[in-house]
């Protein structure tokens, strides 16, 4: 048996057994489509209560953990993996609101029926939208006596159509003559949301990333979170920008993974460009596993935001020229014959999608780097 994925699979089979089993007999383009059994099936094993702690009924995994799950989900299927990390984002985003929360557990109750009833949660914050702040949206906003009324749009909204509640972030006023971010969380099955088509592209189809409209949707008080002032990252909302460039990082990574391992099954290529392709995809692996393990001790701080964007950057690099020298490793038969090696590479393109970009960033970490305070808008 090859050592390439076998501590992320043996993870994974750790975690949620039995699933790369069932993953492992569909294939790949069966996950990479609309209405696939991927989604059904990472359900069914408990996936939605990964980062949920265990003493509140989820599967308390670790960073570390989490990220060697994500990249052996993704070598299987991207599309899962793609959407999987949206609900992670959302859920953790919610845990670490949890963590410091004076509600009287009330987020605590929630996240424990995502855990119990394996709800899947979208995230209707910044993805996908390139240049914007990762907690973000485009809802327009107003109060009533009710509670908040949104109205607007998110997409694309991976899980568009097996959420079973969406996220979104709003800024309102405050007392004090600024504003807050205020996490609001909507029951799919509120009157005024809708779904529409929107993902034209064959890559990554199998996320539901389509469109989710929201009008006129009314959100009581109870199903909001405040969660600090606008573009001033607290710790709550450093740790939950953590959680998202490590999910996505490793998500893409195992795509790429994908195509290298299919390379070390037909033994392609000469062992000097073997080696050379997987020394790439683990040394970018080892860097968020490093990040990993800082996060794990409680830390966050401009300092390890900084790191992991470094990191993330570094991987989504590694992740370029791995898939694209592995793809011309596997030849161009390979790439003819089967329409996999031509999804995997597409797909693999994605991580530079997702916020913050490298151009958006880059005066952000050039002020940080020279002294100044790290400022992700």
């Amino acid at each position: 048996m090859s050592h390439f994925l076998q501590s992320e699979r043996a993870t994974l089979a750790r975690v949620l057994p039995g699933l790369d089993e069932a993953l492992s007999r569909i294939p790949l383009l069966g996950m990479e489509r609309p209405g696939n059994p991927a989604l059904p099936l990472f359900r069914d094993a408990g996936g939605p209560g990964l980062v949920i702690p265990v003493e509140h009924g989820g599967l308390g995994a670790t960073p570390l953990d989490a990220i060697r799950v994500q990249r052996a989900i993704a070598s299987r299927s991207p599309s899962l993996a793609v959407a999987t990390t949206m609900h992670h984002f959302s859920v953790a985003g919610l845990v670490e609101l949890a963590a410091i929360s004076d509600k009287e557990g009330a987020e605590w109750m929630l996240l424990e029926s995502v855990a119990q009833q394996r709800l899947y949660v979208a995230s209707g914050f910044a993805e996908g939208r390139t240049g914007a702040s990762i907690f973000s949206s485009q809802f327009q906003v107003r109060r009533t006596a009710e509670g908040l009324v949104l109205t607007g749009s998110k997409k694309p909204c991976s899980l568009s159509l097996s959420m079973d509640l969406l996220t979104a972030s709003v800024v309102l006023p405050d007392d004090e003559g600024g504003s807050s971010l205020v996490v609001v969380l909507v029951p799919a099955a509120t009157p005024g949301i809708s779904r529409r088509p929107f993902w034209g592209s064959w890559a990554l189809a199998g996320a539901e990333s389509d469109e989710v409209v929201l009008e006129d949707v009314v959100v009581p008080d109870h199903q909001l979170a405040y969660w600090g002032r606008p573009g001033q990252l607290d710790t709550a909302q450093e740790r939950t920008f953590l959680w998202f460039e490590l999910f996505i990082a490793a998500t893409y990574l195992g795509t790429a993974s994908a195509l290298v391992e299919r390379v070390l099954s037909a033994a392609r290529g000469t062992p000097s460009e073997r080696v050379a392709l997987v020394t790439e995809t683990e040394g970018a692996m080892a860097a968020l596993e490093g990040v990993a393990r800082e996060m794990a001790t409680g830390s966050a701080g401009q300092d390890l935001l900084a790191k992991a964007l470094f990191v993330r950057f570094a991987v989504q690099e590694a992740v370029e020229r791995g898939a694209s020298r592995a793809a011309e490793l596997l030849g161009g038969m390979a790439f003819v014959s089967s329409p996999e090696v031509a999804c995997l590479l597409a797909s693999t393109r994605a991580l530079a999608f997702h916020p913050p970009s490298r151009l958006s960033a880059a005066p952000a970490l050039d002020t940080y780097l020279a002294g100044g305070p790290l400022r992700l808008e």
